[in-house]
């Protein structure tokens, strides 16, 4: 028995935080059915897309619109990735959905937010960072932020966020047997990401200075280093005991942790552990650091990671095709990785002819 075991969505097929939204609760036994466009559906994707059994729907036509309501009908969530008032004019809103079904939970995920100034505003995950000042914190000063690929809005801040309003609502719907619409919103998650800068910037304890950050990159002994062999290592030796055996490993002067937290020494000091990383290669440092409390790990390629001893070792490989492995992981009902089904099969299991 999985924790999520009997528990309906339906996903209106969408892109990025919508789908792994959908793909998280699969892994966690919810049975999922994606509603989906007759022929293109925007970029397939085997991995994030497992779990799914698919229907195509032109939820344009009222046969369509019509044919929804009634799946619906069946459904514990609703997941639905549109611009605001789209579903509405489909005739697919949350208002005729929870009429019809009460204990429905109707999830919505969008950038801005259902309600705002730029709420019909076209956009995407970096538009999305860069409103709630995580990018600005990003990069080397003296250049433009780069894009942290789409990490830190769409999922971190979208379907996270989305997710755990959805398994709230339904915690409460168990209190009062009445769903509700979750607004999820990229700006809103992202902003409660940047909580712990919010208190630590007043605070004094971090910068979001990019010359000054300790966490951005600007401070020695937390950033990534070129080897011999033209790839990358990291370290985030924050702690002083964990600073203290890096410079031990390194063969470089112990005084040097005194001068840990000096931030005219930074640069100087970065120069020091750039030679150093520079006399071996990245495997080699793997063999000296790996496993140890200097806070190290090789930077490694995606296809690279299912081979690593740790990610091996967890079980990120299935069948010889890479995955994750469904988390976070339950003790008494783990979650598993389900096949893909038939639309078709998946209705009747519903009891919808």
């Amino acid at each position: 028995m999985t924790a999520l075991a009997g528990l309906r969505v339906v996903e209106f097929a969408s892109i990025g935080p919508g789908p792994h939204a959908a793909m998280l609760l699969s892994d966690l036994g919810a049975e999922v059915l994606r509603i989906e466009r007759v022929g293109s559906n925007g970029w397939s994707n085997p991995v994030m897309d497992r779990g799914r059994a698919r229907l195509a729907l032109d939820i344009r036509t009222p046969e369509g619109r019509d044919r929804a309501l009634e799946i619906t009908d069946h459904a514990d969530v609703v997941i639905e990735g549109l611009r605001p008032g789209v579903m509405e004019r489909l005739g697919l809103g949350p208002e005729v959905m929870l009429e019809r079904n009460p204990r429905l939970v109707y999830g919505r995920m969008t950038g801005w937010g259902q309600t705002g100034p730029l709420a019909q505003v076209a956009g995407h995950d970096l538009n999305y960072i860069a409103l709630s000042g995580a990018l600005a914190a990003i990069g080397s000063s003296g250049a433009p932020p780069p894009p942290p690929l789409n990490l830190i809005g769409d999922f971190g801040g979208g379907s996270m966020f989305l997710v755990t309003g959805i398994l709230a609502a339904l915690l409460e719907r168990a209190r009062s047997g009445c769903g509700q619409v979750v607004d999820a919103a990229i700006v809103d998650g992202v902003n409660a990401m940047m909580a712990m800068f919010a208190g630590l910037v007043p605070a004094g304890h971090v910068s979001m200075d990019r010359n000054l950050n300790m966490l951005g990159g600007a401070a020695p002994f937390y950033r990534c280093y070129t080897c011999a062999d033209g790839r990358y290592v990291s370290v985030g030796a924050i702690e002083p005991k964990f600073y203290a055996e890096l410079l031990e490993r390194l063969k470089l002067p112990a005084e040097m942790a005194a001068e840990q937290m000096v931030v005219d020494r930074w640069p100087e000091t970065a120069r020091r552990f750039a030679s150093v990383f520079l006399t071996r290669s990245r495997d080699e440092w793997c063999a000296l650091l790996e496993g140890t409390d200097t806070c190290f790990a090789p930077v490694l390629e995606l296809d690279e990671v299912p081979a690593h001893g740790h990610m091996a070792g967890r079980g990120e490989i299935v069948d010889g095709v890479w995955q994750a492995a469904p988390a976070p992981r339950l003790s008494r009902t783990p979650g598993r990785i389900s096949p893909s089904t038939d639309g078709a099969a998946r209705l009747a299991d519903w009891g919808i002819g």
